[in-house]
């Protein structure tokens, strides 16, 4: 039992503290943001009375602070240089390399993307929710504000190993949560290399993936799904649910005719309109490794259920 004061408390703090970020026009007012928010989630993590969860709890603060440190670290940089703390004046090479870093560790792509699948593991399925979706939001709002300053080679390079790191992760996945934290791993590779040449494309491919996880989440708290195995047992008491699940999981891998194929066919034309064909090829051959893993639990289900 949870006291209700503490959930209002902590429900105001986090979507305050994303709103803060997201409305922010200085540095520190941003950051301030992102630490209320940050502050505000470790007791929803740590609710599971477990050392798992007590871990997971852990492993996210960490990165989170890092990750904040490293903010700091690069707007200090900038304003000590142009004597502006404005977030449209990053103009600093250095400060725009560490807080691109910082941004991608605060969403959990790749490079620093190592804290992401254990921090889900580590927690309920709601709490996987919120953090795939509703704390994607702050920082990827920051990087769209700043998209005209960062070198496109940084963005383009991150967003080809998330899509590589979060393609080869899931295949080996029968923990359905650590897939999904893949997948969003994936997911951000894709909004992170389209935010070089197109931010509002960006922000379309990522909010089309929030709309597509959530329910898959919801259906898999429903039905208490949290293995590849469960799904199989599943399948007998709520077919429409697990057949939902394979369909959202095909839609999320960007199979056309589903609407995940839209952002990735948008960001596709877009790098061929650039003239960058090579990174199209190697966008399109990650998304078949990752597609082969989003198959794997659909032919699960698709097999059970014919």
């Amino acid at each position: 039992y949870i006291n209700p004061t503490s959930i209002t408390i902590i429900t105001l703090s986090i979507i305050m503290g994303t709103i803060m970020t997201m409305s922010s026009s200085n540095w520190l007012m941003a950051w301030i943001g992102l630490e209320l928010n940050m502050l505000a989630i470790l007791p929803i993590i740590s609710k599971p009375k477990t050392t798992r969860a007590s871990e997971a709890t852990i492993k996210y603060f960490l990165t989170q602070a890092i990750a904040s440190a490293m903010m700091l670290l690069s707007s200090t940089t900038n304003a000590w240089q142009t004597g502006s703390w404005d977030i449209l004046e990053l103009k600093n090479k250095f400060s725009t390399t560490i807080m691109t870093l910082s941004l991608t560790m605060k969403m959990g792509a790749a490079p620093i993307h190592f804290w992401l699948p254990e921090v889900l593991q580590g927690t309920t399925l709601q709490t996987a929710l919120l953090i795939t979706t509703w704390q994607k939001l702050a920082p990827i709002s920051l990087m769209y504000m700043i998209s005209n300053n960062i070198q496109p080679a940084l963005l383009m390079s991150a967003g080809i190993l998330s899509m590589i790191v979060g393609g080869l992760g899931g295949i080996n996945q029968t923990q359905l949560r650590k897939t999904m934290a893949y997948s969003s791993i994936n997911n951000l590779g894709w909004t992170i290399m389209i935010m070089a040449l197109s931010p509002n494309l960006a922000v379309m491919n990522i909010f089309i993936y929030m709309i597509m996880t959530t329910p898959i989440f919801l259906m898999m708290t429903s039905t208490s799904t949290k293995t590849l195995q469960n799904l199989t047992t599943t399948w007998t008491t709520s077919t429409a649910t697990t057949l939902s699940i394979a369909l959202l999981m095909l839609s999320t891998s960007g199979l056309p005719p589903f609407t995940g194929f839209m952002p990735k066919m948008l960001a596709l034309n877009e790098l061929i309109t650039q003239k960058l064909t090579t990174l199209a090829t190697l966008a399109i051959m990650t998304s078949l490794v990752s597609l082969l893993f989003y198959l794997r639990v659909t032919y699960l289900i698709m097999v059970l259920t014919s």
